[in-house]
C-alpha cells in the first residue's frame, strides 16, 4: 500500500526520460512510481491537486541560514537614504543596550546615502556603546570610534568603514551569539525557505574566521536537527580558514584538515558536509570584487582576500585532500585565479568527478567560458543579484562588461553546469523570482542586463532542481521526480512554462513536501 498518492496534477519531473506525469505514488518518503507504475495501488492518503503544477523541491545551492535568521531579528537601518534617519535608528537601539555593550544593526548601504556616514557620526549617538552597522553585502561594515580603538594595530580606517579582513577583525571583537540563538536562527530562516518551495540548500561556509557569527555554527545546525527544527535538508560547506595543519602519511596527501579529518560527503539525511569554501575576493556592493580593469569611474580594481600564491595553495591542497571545492570568485580577476588554481589542482592530482564549483561567477569574460567547460567547473550564480542590484552593478561595470554579469546562456552554450542560488539574506531568496530574471534578464526597474544571456523557463527551472542537485552531489536522491528519489516536492499555483514571464515570480507556492511530508516537524509519509 502506498503511503500517499498525488493525483490530478501537472507534474514536471525534470527527468528527460519521463518529462511529465499526472500521478505519483509515495512510500516511506520516496517516489515509487508515476502514472501507470502505480495504477490500481491502494493508498492511505490521496491528495487531489486539481490540476496544480508539481516540481521537484527547489534546491538553493548557496545560502546563509544563520545570518538570514539573525538578520531577521536584528534592528536594521534599511532602507534609509538619509544619514539622519540612520542615526535615529542607532540612537533607538543604543537605549536598549547596557553601558559599554555592543549595538549591532544591519541593512547599511553607503551607496544610497545623501552624504557619507562616518564613525564620528555614530559617536554622537552611541552613548559609550560600541556600534556595528553591518553592510547589506556581508563584506563590509561601519563602526564607531569605540570599536576602532580595540582593533589590532594593522587594521586602520579614517572614517569607520571596514571591508573584508578588516571587517572580520571587528566581528572578532563582538560577543558571540549563544548556541540557542543560532539554532533558532537556522529554524526561522529554514521555515522561510520552505515557504518559498526550497526543500534543500547548501550553507555557504561555517567556521570562517572572517565571517563567522560563532565558532559553534556547526553545532547550531546539529542542535536544530536534534530538536526537530531543521525543516529542510542542509549541506554545510566548511570555510577553508577553519582547517588546521596536520601531519599525515605522505600518501594521504592531506596537509590541512577540519575536525577529525572529515571532508565532503560525511553525514546523511537532513545534515551533511559539503564543499570546502575558499574566498578569493569580495563583492560588488562593497566594491571589493577583484577586477582585471577598474570599476567604471574609479581607479579601484577591488581586492583579493589574500596573496594569490596562498589562495592557490589552499585550493590545490583542498583538492588533494579530497574535498569538493566551492571557490568564491565574483570579479573576473578572481575568476582567473580560481580557474588557474583548479587547473593546477588537477595537474597535481587528477581526480575523477571532483565537481569543483565557482561560487557567484559574477563577472565572467567571454574567454573564461571555455575554461569553465574544460575544467568541468560548475557555475553557482545568484540571478536575484541582478534583479535587485542590477542597475547599480551595470553602472559600475560599464556597457562593455555589464552583459558578462551572472551569465546564463553563455555557460549553457559552452556545456557548463549552471546551479541557481540566492546567497540569502544578501538578496531575496525566492527561487521563482530568480527564475523570472533568468528568463527575462530584467532588473526590478525594467532595465535589461545582458539580454543575450536569457534562458528558457525549463533551463532556469533545471538550474534550481536537477543541476543544483548535481552541484551538491544529491542527484541520486533529489533534483527530479523519479522512482527511488526522495519525495521532495513543491506545488505551484500555476505552470511557470505557461504564464507570461513577467508573472513567474508571483506564482503562489501552494505546498511544499520534504520526503512526502508537508508538516515542518512531521515524519515522512
Amino acid at each position: 500500500m502506498l503511503c500517499s498518492r498525488i493525483t490530478n496534477a501537472t507534474i514536471l519531473t525534470m527527468d528527460p526520460a519521463r518529462p511529465t506525469a499526472r500521478e505519483l505514488g509515495i512510500w516511506r518518503g520516496r517516489v515509487v512510481g508515476l502514472d501507470s507504475d502505480i495504477a490500481g495501488l491502494p493508498a492511505r492518503r490521496v491528495l487531489d491537486l486539481d490540476g496544480a503544477t508539481v516540481l521537484p523541491g527547489f534546491i538553493d545551492s548557496h545560502v546563509h541560514l544563520i545570518w538570514a535568521g539573525l538578520k531577521a531579528r536584528a534592528p536594521s537601518v534599511a532602507p534609509s537614504r538619509r544619514v539622519d534617519a540612520i542615526l535615529r535608528a542607532v540612537a533607538d537601539a543604543v537605549t536598549a543596550a547596557p553601558e559599554g555593550g555592543w549595538v549591532s544593526l544591519g541593512g547599511y548601504d553607503q551607496r544610497t546615502l545623501d552624504r557619507p556616514l562616518t564613525a564620528a557620526d555614530l559617536d554622537a549617538v552611541s552613548a559609550g556603546r560600541k556600534v556595528y552597522l553591518g553592510h547589506i553585502s556581508g563584506h563590509a561594515c561601519l563602526v564607531n570610534s569605540a570599536v576602532l580603538k580595540e582593533l589590532p594595530r594593522h587594521v586602520t580606517s579614517s572614517d569607520g568603514f571596514l571591508a573584508e579582513d578588516a571587517m572580520g577583525a571587528a566581528l572578532a571583537l563582538r560577543p558571540p551569539h549563544t548556541l540557542a540563538e543560532l539554532a533558532d536562527a537556522v529554524a526561522e530562516s529554514g521555515r522561510v525557505c520552505r515557504s518559498q518551495g526550497v526543500t534543500a540548500c547548501a550553507e555557504a561556509g561555517i567556521g570562517s574566521e572572517l565571517f563567522a557569527h560563532s565558532p559553534l555554527e556547526g553545532a547550531a545546525f546539529q542542535l536544530a536537527h536534534e530538536t526537530g527544527r531543521l525543516p529542510l535538508r542542509v549541506q554545510l560547506m566548511v570555510a577553508a580558514d577553519a582547517l588546521r595543519p596536520v601531519e599525515a602519511a605522505p600518501e594521504d596527501t592531506t596537509t590541512r584538515s577540519f575536525g577529525l579529518g572529515l571532508r565532503t560527503g560525511f553525514g546523511d539525511g537532513r545534515l551533511s558536509l559539503g564543499a570546502l569554501k575558499v574566498f578569493t575576493d569580495g563583492g560588488m556592493m562593497a566594491r571589493t570584487a577583484a577586477l582585471t580593469e577598474p570599476y567604471a569611474g574609479s581607479a579601484s580594481r577591488g581586492q583579493l582576500q589574500a596573496d594569490p600564491e596562498l589562495l592557490t595553495q589552499t585550493i590545490v591542497e583542498g583538492h588533494r585532500a579530497g574535498w569538493q571545492l566551492a571557490v568564491h570568485a565574483i570579479g573576473d580577476r578572481a575568476v582567473d585565479l580560481a580557474l588557474d588554481a583548479l587547473a593546477a589542482a588537477r595537474r597535481a592530482k587528477p581526480r575523477a568527478d571532483a565537481r569543483h564549483r565557482v561560487e557567484h561567477a559574477g563577472l565572467v569574460r567571454p574567454d573564461q567560458l571555455a575554461r569553465f567547460a574544460e575544467l568541468g567547473a560548475i557555475a553557482v550564480v545568484q540571478p536575484s543579484f541582478l534583479r535587485y542590484f542590477g542597475d547599480d552593478y551595470a553602472t559600475i561595470m560599464g556597457p562593455e562588461r555589464a552583459p558578462w554579469m551572472y551569465r546564463g546562456r553563455g555557460f549553457l552554450d559552452h556545456g557548463v553546469r549552471l546551479a541557481g542560488s540566492s546567497d540569502r539574506p544578501v538578496a531575496d531568496g525566492a527561487p521563482l523570482r530568480a527564475v523570472q530574471f533568468m528568463v527575462e534578464r530584467a532588473s526590478a526597474s525594467g532595465r535589461l542586463i545582458g539580454p543575450k544571456e536569457a534562458m528558457s523557463v525549463d533551463e532556469a527551472l533545471r538550474a534550481y532542481t536537477a543541476d543544483a542537485a548535481y552541484a551538491c552531489r544529491w542527484e541520486g536522491d533529489a533534483g527530479s521526480i523519479s522512482p527511488g528519489k526522495r519525495a521532495d516536492l513543491v506545488v505551484l499555483g500555476d505552470d511557470p512554462r505557461k504564464v507570461d514571464p513577467g508573472r513567474i515570480g508571483d506564482i503562489e507556492v501552494v505546498r511544499t513536501f520534504v520526503e512526502g511530508e508537508e508538516s515542518l516537524d512531521g515524519v515522512a509519509a
